[in-house]
């Protein structure tokens, strides 16, 4: 979930000049990812003008977001940025979908989770903990994201297992599209529906019977610079829903070539780099509030996007895949994904169920985090 906007007085420095401005820095990569994708460049050029092109509009989205939401009451504010906090990974994984990538797709969901308990609390904490003995959250809010994660997970791999116990096993690394028996898939779509109705039910929890617990006082983020007008706000927002949608289409049509031509593996492009740049802004916020100490919202950023991938966009993709693509998404995952996936549970509720952190555990969920990446690079 994004921080709600206030605006910080007496600050004025040009906005791409603070510490939320730099993703925009990135804008030239769009133009030039659109040219080099009508000049017909390679595949490894425009997958990585194209990626970096997706960290500034993701980052225009989640202004937009925030700023749509700073003026909607907190309801419909938290509401906002809960629908569009993943917007991004959501756009490039349909157009992954829509090119039958489906491993690709499941492996950017499973990056996506990892990348957010692992790579960003990981960094969050070791940053923020730096010239501090520890630093306290919510305990109880922490759990109730935890506990969320750690049912969505455990629901998301039950298909995998049931694959592997009645079906013919897990899928290979080196796989793009696999045809599962009817069963599983709609094991998977059921499992779906009653994921994305936990999610309803979260999202009453957090956003209106306890409210307070995920929107704690003097945790709100600063933002410089003039607020933007609701009009303003709209029409930003379906301009980054565009460029996102543009750059999607370019680094998806370029991941396979690329894959072959850089020696990597689909699995690793989808697990790790297509899952960090999809969220690269958000995950900066989160650092960013750690060293202002404001670790509820860094946890609540950390542990509530990876809850959110697994109960709204993961159910939203196995249900896009009947219209999407070349035919319906088991939630299948292969051995090394269902391996981070239970750690990653295991970890969120280790590392928040004493409302307490320390730069050493950061250095531990960061040092997990290198280890998982080898490991998917080797695979």
């Amino acid at each position: 979930m994004l921080p709600r906007v206030v605006r910080e007085p007496g600050k004025e420095r040009p906005f791409l000049l603070t510490a939320g401005g730099w993703p925009y820095l990135l804008a030239p990569f769009i133009p030039l990812a659109v040219v080099l994708e009508l000049a017909h460049a390679g595949a490894v050029v425009l997958f990585a003008t194209s990626a970096l092109g997706v960290i500034p509009t993701a980052a225009l989205m989640g202004r937009a977001t925030e700023e749509l939401a700073a003026r909607s009451g907190p309801g419909i504010g938290g509401l906002l940025n809960v629908t569009f906090g993943n917007a991004p990974e959501l756009i490039i994984a349909l157009f992954a979908l829509n090119a039958g990538l489906q491993e690709v797709v499941k492996a950017s969901i499973v990056g996506s989770i990892i990348g957010n308990v692992l790579l960003v609390l990981g960094a969050a904490m070791f940053v923020g903990g730096l010239g501090r003995d520890r630093q306290r959250f919510n305990a109880t809010a922490a759990g109730a994201q935890s506990t969320m994660l750690i049912l969505a997970l455990a629901a998301m791999m039950m298909p995998a297992v049931f694959e592997l116990v009645e079906g013919q096993g897990l899928p290979a690394v080196t796989d793009e599209l696999v045809e599962f028996d009817p069963t599983v898939e709609h094991l998977s779509l059921y499992t779906a529906i009653v994921l994305m109705v936990a999610y309803v039910a979260g999202l009453i929890f957090s956003l209106r019977t306890h409210r307070d617990l995920f929107n704690p006082a003097g945790q709100d983020e600063h933002h410089e610079g003039e607020p933007w007008s609701v009009r303003r706000s709209v029409l930003m927002l379906a301009l980054a829903g565009v460029a996102v949608g543009g750059m999607s289409e370019i680094l998806v049509g370029s991941i396979s070539e690329t894959a072959e031509k850089a020696g990597l593996s689909e699995f690793f492009i989808g697990a790790i780099v297509v899952a960090v740049v999809g969220n690269a802004a958000e995950h900066w916020v989160a650092v960013l509030v750690a060293r202002k100490d404001k670790m509820d919202l860094a946890v609540n950023i950390a542990i509530g996007s990876s809850a959110q991938i697994a109960l709204f966009v993961a159910p939203v993709l196995v249900v896009a895949s009947y219209l999407v693509g070349p035919g319906p998404m088991p939630l299948v995952f292969n051995g090394f994904e269902l391996a981070a996936l239970v750690f990653t549970a295991l970890i969120a509720q280790q590392v928040t169920h004493d409302g307490e952190s320390t730069w050493f555990e950061g250095v531990q969920l960061l040092a997990l985090y290198v280890i998982i990446a080898i490991v998917f690079f080797l695979a």
